[in-house]
């Protein structure tokens, strides 16, 4: 199983929009991708406009396959028009609970 781990610098005042973005339209459209698991958004509690997008797949060809989806490509400049920064970190899940 892979794990991404992005961080988001939203914009200061858009954060309520990067929220509604994500439970709206991009969680909902990454959940119906092949090899899907699940996708986390957390908000840093003591920084401002930090957020953390925890996503599952199988495995690195289906976490690829969303990133070179038409809906990822469809909803990307929308939410990159509520970020200043981001960064990603991919991690291979080796234990859970």
């Amino acid at each position: 199983m892979i794990e991404r781990h992005v961080t988001f610098h939203v914009i200061p005042g858009k954060e309520k929009d990067f929220e509604a973005l994500f439970k709206e339209e991009y969680s909902v459209a990454m959940s119906k991708q092949t090899g899907f698991v699940s996708v986390v958004l957390l908000k840093e509690y003591e920084k401002e406009a930090v957020y953390q997008m925890v996503i599952r797949f199988q495995s690195l060809e289906t976490s690829t396959a969303w990133r070179d989806s038409a809906d990822h490509k469809a909803l990307s400049p929308k939410i990159k028009a509520l970020y200043s920064e981001s960064s990603t970190q991919v991690y291979e899940v080796i234990a859970q609970k």
